[in-house]
Protein backbone atom coordinates (compact mmCIF):
# COMPACT_ATOMS: atom_id res chain seq x y z
CA UNK A 1 0.00 0.00 0.00
CA UNK A 2 1.34 3.06 -1.13
CA UNK A 3 1.43 6.19 1.36
CA UNK A 4 0.61 9.45 0.41
CA UNK A 5 3.51 12.22 0.79
CA UNK A 6 3.07 14.75 3.50
CA UNK A 7 3.25 18.22 2.69
CA UNK A 8 5.13 20.09 5.04
CA UNK A 9 4.42 23.64 5.94
CA UNK A 10 7.09 25.79 6.69
CA UNK A 11 6.80 29.73 6.92
CA UNK A 12 10.33 31.77 5.70
CA UNK A 13 10.69 35.58 6.82
CA UNK A 14 12.71 38.06 4.02
CA UNK A 15 14.01 40.82 6.49
CA UNK A 16 15.46 44.05 5.09
CA UNK A 17 15.02 47.61 5.19
CA UNK A 18 13.49 47.08 1.49
CA UNK A 19 14.14 51.50 0.91
CA UNK A 20 13.14 50.61 -2.27
CA UNK A 21 12.65 47.23 -3.25
CA UNK A 22 14.68 46.20 -5.79
CA UNK A 23 14.25 43.73 -8.82
CA UNK A 24 17.30 42.21 -6.90
CA UNK A 25 14.76 41.78 -3.75
CA UNK A 26 11.66 41.08 -6.06
CA UNK A 27 13.58 38.28 -7.81
CA UNK A 28 14.81 36.69 -3.83
CA UNK A 29 10.79 36.86 -2.87
CA UNK A 30 9.74 35.00 -5.86
CA UNK A 31 12.56 32.15 -5.61
CA UNK A 32 11.15 32.03 -2.01
CA UNK A 33 7.82 31.79 -2.55
CA UNK A 34 8.50 28.38 -4.69
CA UNK A 35 10.25 27.15 -1.97
CA UNK A 36 8.21 27.61 1.20
CA UNK A 37 4.00 27.88 1.96
CA UNK A 38 4.51 31.23 3.42
CA UNK A 39 6.84 33.56 3.12
CA UNK A 40 6.63 36.98 5.38
CA UNK A 41 8.46 39.89 4.10
CA UNK A 42 9.66 41.96 7.32
CA UNK A 43 10.33 45.41 6.82
CA UNK A 44 13.03 46.86 9.18
CA UNK A 45 11.72 50.25 11.08
CA UNK A 46 15.60 51.15 9.73
CA UNK A 47 16.16 53.12 12.95
CA UNK A 48 20.04 52.75 12.38
CA UNK A 49 19.30 54.12 8.77
CA UNK A 50 18.51 57.18 7.50
CA UNK A 51 15.62 55.81 4.62
CA UNK A 52 14.59 58.02 1.55
CA UNK A 53 10.88 56.25 2.07
CA UNK A 54 8.73 56.55 5.69
CA UNK A 55 7.89 52.90 7.07
CA UNK A 56 4.40 53.48 6.15
CA UNK A 57 5.61 54.22 2.24
CA UNK A 58 7.72 51.20 2.20
CA UNK A 59 5.04 48.73 3.37
CA UNK A 60 2.73 50.20 0.34
CA UNK A 61 5.76 49.80 -2.16
CA UNK A 62 6.83 46.35 -0.89
CA UNK A 63 2.58 44.97 -0.91
CA UNK A 64 2.50 46.77 -4.53
CA UNK A 65 5.52 44.97 -6.00
CA UNK A 66 4.09 41.47 -4.75
CA UNK A 67 0.85 41.59 -4.76
CA UNK A 68 0.70 38.88 -7.75
CA UNK A 69 1.75 36.55 -4.69
CA UNK A 70 -0.57 34.79 -2.73
CA UNK A 71 1.82 33.36 -0.25
CA UNK A 72 3.53 36.13 0.48
CA UNK A 73 2.66 38.84 3.02
CA UNK A 74 4.70 41.84 4.41
CA UNK A 75 4.81 43.25 7.94
CA UNK A 76 7.01 46.13 9.79
CA UNK A 77 9.42 44.95 12.55
CA UNK A 78 11.57 46.72 15.11
CA UNK A 79 14.45 45.63 17.06
CA UNK A 80 15.98 42.12 16.67
CA UNK A 81 15.43 40.27 13.36
CA UNK A 82 15.66 36.85 14.76
CA UNK A 83 12.30 37.96 17.35
CA UNK A 84 10.59 39.08 14.19
CA UNK A 85 11.16 35.78 12.96
CA UNK A 86 9.92 34.03 15.98
CA UNK A 87 7.21 36.15 16.18
CA UNK A 88 5.86 35.11 12.65
CA UNK A 89 5.83 31.30 14.09
CA UNK A 90 8.51 31.02 10.86
CA UNK A 91 11.60 28.41 10.75
CA UNK A 92 13.63 29.60 8.16
CA UNK A 93 15.28 33.27 7.53
CA UNK A 94 16.16 34.15 3.97
CA UNK A 95 19.38 36.10 3.28
CA UNK A 96 20.44 37.35 -0.03
CA UNK A 97 24.39 36.85 -1.11
CA UNK A 98 25.58 39.12 -3.59
CA UNK A 99 29.26 39.05 -2.55
CA UNK A 100 31.98 37.37 -0.66
CA UNK A 101 31.34 40.82 1.48
CA UNK A 102 28.07 40.10 2.23
CA UNK A 103 28.78 36.41 3.11
CA UNK A 104 31.51 37.34 5.50
CA UNK A 105 28.49 39.41 7.14
CA UNK A 106 25.58 37.42 6.76
CA UNK A 107 28.11 34.53 7.85
CA UNK A 108 28.47 35.80 11.63
CA UNK A 109 24.80 37.31 11.58
CA UNK A 110 23.57 33.84 10.73
CA UNK A 111 26.16 32.20 13.87
CA UNK A 112 24.69 34.71 16.14
CA UNK A 113 21.21 34.33 15.53
CA UNK A 114 21.41 30.77 15.62
CA UNK A 115 22.66 30.74 18.76
CA UNK A 116 19.78 33.63 19.92
CA UNK A 117 17.20 30.94 18.34
CA UNK A 118 18.43 27.40 17.75
CA UNK A 119 15.68 26.25 16.33
CA UNK A 120 15.45 28.93 13.27
CA UNK A 121 17.65 28.13 10.17
CA UNK A 122 18.73 30.88 7.76
CA UNK A 123 18.85 29.92 4.23
CA UNK A 124 21.48 32.18 1.56
CA UNK A 125 20.19 32.82 -2.03
CA UNK A 126 22.20 34.38 -4.55
CA UNK A 127 20.25 36.50 -6.90
CA UNK A 128 19.55 36.51 -10.49
CA UNK A 129 23.43 37.10 -12.18
CA UNK A 130 21.73 40.00 -14.01
CA UNK A 131 20.48 41.89 -10.84
CA UNK A 132 23.34 41.18 -8.83
CA UNK A 133 24.98 44.51 -8.38
CA UNK A 134 21.76 46.40 -8.04
CA UNK A 135 21.35 47.79 -4.07
CA UNK A 136 18.88 49.93 -2.71
CA UNK A 137 21.62 52.52 -1.81
CA UNK A 138 22.72 52.60 -4.98
CA UNK A 139 19.52 52.67 -6.71
CA UNK A 140 18.44 55.91 -4.41
CA UNK A 141 21.92 57.53 -5.01
CA UNK A 142 21.32 57.06 -9.47
CA UNK A 143 17.47 58.49 -8.85
CA UNK A 144 18.42 61.29 -6.33
CA UNK A 145 21.40 62.51 -8.76
CA UNK A 146 18.91 62.42 -11.69
CA UNK A 147 20.25 59.14 -13.35
CA UNK A 148 17.42 56.62 -14.97
CA UNK A 149 16.77 53.47 -12.13
CA UNK A 150 13.41 51.55 -14.37
CA UNK A 151 15.75 48.74 -14.95
CA UNK A 152 16.70 48.23 -11.20
CA UNK A 153 12.95 48.30 -9.76
CA UNK A 154 9.73 47.32 -10.95
CA UNK A 155 7.40 49.72 -12.83
CA UNK A 156 5.40 50.46 -9.45
CA UNK A 157 8.63 50.99 -7.28
CA UNK A 158 10.28 53.38 -10.16
CA UNK A 159 6.64 55.58 -10.46
CA UNK A 160 7.08 55.79 -6.56
CA UNK A 161 10.63 56.73 -6.83
CA UNK A 162 9.21 59.61 -9.60
CA UNK A 163 6.76 60.57 -7.51
CA UNK A 164 8.92 61.39 -4.42
CA UNK A 165 12.07 63.49 -6.27
CA UNK A 166 9.41 65.21 -8.44
CA UNK A 167 9.52 63.23 -11.51
CA UNK A 168 13.50 62.82 -11.43
CA UNK A 169 13.84 59.33 -11.69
Amino acid sequence: MQQAAQTVQVRAVYPGTFDPITLGHEDMVRRASRMFSHVVVAVAAGHHKKTMFTLEERLAIVRGALADLPNVSVVSFEGLVIECVAAQNAQVMVRGLRSGTDFDYEFQLAGMNRHLQPEVETLFLTPNPQLQFISSTLVREIATLGGEVGQFVSASVHERLREKLGAKA
